[in-house]
């Protein structure tokens, strides 16, 4: 009766650790070091990765207009210059189209 029940358990422990596993693709694992001035331009937008339980690590993921996932170490002052430099440009855009919506309808 043990046995069955120490297999049962460890049974559950290792299905248990597999699906938990399965949490972890939408966190970082490593930072980059530095983008490329090209790279830079088209981030399209950003968030960030806090350290929780499902991620060990806090991060910036940065998101390129195809889509690629880039991860940066959130306080180094490259990924700081361009979270401002990203606000600035998601603001300047947001307020383009307003201008462009306004002019339409007068």
């Amino acid at each position: 009766m043990r046995f069955s029940v120490f297999f049962f358990l460890l049974f559950l422990s290792i299905l248990y650790f597999s699906l938990a596993q399965g949490s972890y693709e939408d966190c970082c694992l490593s930072y980059v070091k530095e983008f490329k001035t090209s790279t830079k331009r088209k981030v399209d937008h950003y968030r960030r990765q806090e350290q929780d339980g499902g991620c060990n690590l806090p991060a910036i993921v940065f998101q390129l207009r195809r889509g690629r996932l880039i991860c940066a170490r959130p306080g180094e002052k490259w990924v700081q210059d361009l979270i401002n430099e990203v606000d600035k440009r998601r603001k300047q855009n947001s307020s383009n189209r307003r201008n462009k919506h306004s002019k339409h309808r007068h």
